[in-house]
């Protein structure tokens, strides 16, 4: 049996790697081992719940306050520990955390194979996404075995000479959001979720905002809610729900800009089954996630993305999304195109979803039993 250590330590992580875990589960000839940081604990329980998923360290990294460079020092020492208790025959990290990137790092230091999930994504701006695009970058130079989500994603590689051991397999948040969608409709959330928001919230059409970049705190972000504030005053008929991330920074600002507003329905972060339950109940989505970007082509349901740049460029060319940053001309433009033109709203929210259909974790596992 293989051992292929998985280490993550925040939400999308785990929601990207959960199908995996399954799928490595399922076969005879793998066994995965999870290891968690901890970066988003109460996030990450949340998740773990949701698909019934164990881990076998938790070395809860995260203090008050911390810095990258406390962080990165900590992980890489715990990690250290980790991986000669468990002895691995492969380390698969995902995406472009700082537990992704440090994950790799004590791989490549120990002489033990990488792989990276969702390898190849890039916005070519080193600190935008910041720290994202430097640890995405520096994973792809280390790492053996690369799983990229689009041809574009793969291209990205091969132009900076990585050639070898390249597998294109779609995205495994297609799969993660599949199987959610399919617990939900099993379980007693669905009527529940649908007695807490209809009463009130849903009773118009929904505008679901979810930010919380770190490269847009400051006058970005003060810009963005400004023009939130200013598109529900316009728009009384639509309801925006806006669950507020626990930086201190966003709920401050998001707080002082947007409390107080009849129609902006300022909540707590939702967990992940609550979550894709409320996108699919939107009108149109405005984000800055990176996973929403991924999701909400499966849902038919459009989004304004509040990014100068973005490494998912292929959802803005098929059309899925309008990239604006958080210029409020740009963003109002497009609210007004897709809230008053039926024909552009229908074409992007039918558009084929690029990132993916739902496959990725069995290629995957198939591949791991090749190598």
């Amino acid at each position: 049996m293989k051992k292929i250590l998985i280490i993550l330590g925040t939400r999308p992580e785990a929601i990207k790697f959960a199908p995996l875990i399954k799928e490595i589960q399922n076969s005879k000839n793998l066994t995965p081992i999870v290891c968690s940081t901890g970066q988003h604990k109460e996030m990450l329980e949340q998740v773990f719940d949701f698909f019934s998923i164990k881990t076998d360290f938790d070395l809860a990294l995260m203090t008050k306050n911390q810095s990258l460079m406390d962080l990165s020092s900590i992980a890489m020492k715990k990690l250290d520990t980790v991986i000669q208790n468990v002895k691995p025959d492969l380390i698969f990290v995902q995406g472009d955390t700082t537990t992704a990137f440090i994950g790799a790092l004590a791989g490549y230091y120990n002489k033990i194979k990488v792989a990276h999930l969702e390898a190849g994504l890039r916005s070519f701006d080193l600190y935008s996404p910041f720290p994202e695009e430097g640890n995405r970058k520096l994973i792809g130079s280390i790492a053996n075995f690369h799983f990229t989500p689009t041809k574009t994603a793969t291209i990205n590689l091969q132009k900076e000479g990585i050639y070898d051991n390249i597998f294109e397999v779609g995205n495994t948040v297609i799969d993660a959001l599949l199987t959610a969608l399919k617990i939900l409709e099993k379980s007693k959330l669905k009527s529940q979720l649908e007695k807490k928001y209809n009463q009130n919230i849903l009773k118009n059409k929904t505008i679901l905002i979810t930010a919380h970049r770190r490269e847009s705190f400051g006058p970005p972000f003060e810009e963005l809610c400004d023009t939130i504030k200013e598109l529900a005053n316009e728009n009384p008929n639509f309801s925006f729900i806006f669950p507020v991330h626990l930086n201190p920074t966003v709920q401050k600002t998001v707080y002082d800009k947007l409390n107080n507003v009849d129609n902006i329905h300022l909540i707590s972060p939702l967990n992940y089954a609550e979550l894709i339950w409320l996108m699919s109940k939107s009108y149109l989505i405005i984000t800055d996630s990176g996973g929403i970007q991924e999701e909400a082509p499966a849902l038919g349901k459009p989004l304004i993305v509040v990014r100068d740049v973005t490494e998912r460029t292929e959802g803005i060319e098929a059309g899925t999304g309008i990239l604006t940053g958080t210029n409020k001309s740009k963003i109002k433009h497009a609210f007004n195109l897709l809230t008053q033109n039926q024909k552009i709203y229908n074409k992007m929210s039918s558009t084929q979803n690029p990132y993916g259909d739902g496959t990725s974790s069995k290629q995957i596992v198939k591949k791991l039993i090749q190598l």
